[in-house]
Parts: C-alpha cells; sequence; structure tokens
C-alpha cells in the first residue's frame, strides 16, 4: 500500500485528531449523497406500484416479495438518512467520534439493505415477466453482483493490509 492510502486511513502528519473525525464526517456525508438518489428513486417505484392496474393480478409470491422489497427500501432509506440527522442534532454535543462511527456502521447496513431491495425489486420484475428458473438464477446474479461489488472486494483489501 502506497504512503497516500496509509495517511488516508490513519491520519495526515499534521492533521489533528479533530480534523481527522471533520474530515471522515465530510466524507461520509459525501458517500451518503451518492447512496440517497437511489434508494429515493427505488422506494418511490415501490411506493407507486400498487397503484399499477395490473398490481391485482400478482401472485402471492409476488406480493410477498414486493412488500419485503419495499420494508427493506424504507429501512435502507432510514439508515443512510439517519447520519446526517444524528449529525444535525448533536453537532455541538462535541461527540463527532461517535457520530463518524455510528454514522459508518448505519452507513454500511443501509446499503445492505439497499442491496437488498435491489434485488427484491428484479425479483419482482422478472417473476412477473419471466420463469421461475429465470427469476431465480436473475436474482442470484444481481445478489452475487451486490456481494462481490460492494462487500467482498472491499473485505478482501482490508484483510491484505492487515
Amino acid at each position: 500500500m502506497d504512503a497516500s492510502n496509509r495517511e488516508e486511513d490513519t491520519g495526515r502528519n499534521d492533521e489533528t485528531e479533530k480534523e481527522r473525525l471533520d474530515r471522515n464526517l465530510e466524507q461520509l456525508l459525501g458517500e451518503l449523497r451518492v447512496a440517497l438518489p437511489g434508494v429515493q428513486v427505488l422506494f418511490a417505484f415501490l411506493l407507486v406500484v400498487p397503484f399499477n392496474q395490473r398490481f391485482a393480478e400478482i401472485t402471492s409470491f409476488q406480493r410477498t416479495v414486493y412488500f419485503v422489497t419495499l420494508l427493506c427500501a424504507t429501512a435502507a432509506c432510514a439508515c443512510l438518512i439517519a447520519p446526517s440527522a444524528h449529525h444535525r442534532i448533536e453537532f455541538r454535543g462535541q461527540d463527532k467520534e461517535r457520530i463518524v462511527f455510528g454514522g459508518n456502521r448505519l452507513a454500511i447496513t443501509g446499503l445492505a439493505l439497499l442491496a437488498t431491495a435491489m434485488t427484491g425489486a428484479i425479483t419482482l420484475v422478472t417473476d412477473f415477466l419471466y420463469s421461475a428458473t429465470t427469476t431465480a438464477v436473475a436474482a442470484a446474479l444481481v445478489a452475487l453482483l451486490f456481494v462481490i461489488l460492494w462487500y467482498a472486494i472491499p473485505l478482501r483489501r482490508l484483510a491484505q493490509r492487515d
């Protein structure tokens, strides 16, 4: 690992603990700004689906997938927005470290819920359009894509670094 990456992880030589926490919080909130539009669009899509005329024709499986997907998207929104709410409420409380570390956990949880919701949306649409086999393959591939890109690659890098 090069020196610039080590500085990113452990702090810059000329950076105080307060400055490091400020930078970490700014980075976290910036990353959340990337994830939030996706979860909000998915959530909005899921909210209008039941008002479609063909929604009454869905199977019991599709209805369950829809409801679980809606709940996951709702929980993802809550988790991904929570760090901003925590910061806004607690920013004068001199507990930025807890906000950063708690916000990090909420962001990771929110991204896992977002991946689950997106996989659920693919499952719902694919099951409505294609066979059960195609649905299972599509859902498994989408879930695998999220696991690899969002979790396996960064966790592997962490393991290699330690």
